[in-house]
């Protein structure tokens, strides 16, 4: 499960997927259509990881049915100063 920014404090996105690197990586190059390539959504900002997906899905829409200032809350415990971690999982 992972959060995605446009910019610190900008839009958000959350999404879930079985392969982290690879799908930040097609946010980041646009080759997915859609919310991320519209709003220029590309930063990863949190993630976490799960053992089976059904538990990557329900945290996923745990977190979408949040309050804004929820998800603020827990990317800024997490990650105060908004760093994009792309680098971070595929080093």
């Amino acid at each position: 499960m992972y959060i995605l920014c446009n910019r610190p404090h900008g839009t958000l996105y959350i999404g879930v997927t079985s392969n982290l690197p690879k799908r930040i990586w097609q946010h980041r190059s646009k080759t997915v259509r859609g919310f991320t390539a519209k709003y220029n959504v590309t930063r990863l900002i949190w993630f976490e990881l799960f053992e089976t997906m059904d538990l990557a899905i329900e945290r996923e829409k745990q977190l979408k049915g949040r309050p804004r200032k929820a998800k603020v809350a827990l990317i800024e415990d997490g990650n105060p100063v908004w760093r994009d971690l792309f680098e971070e999982i595929c080093g």
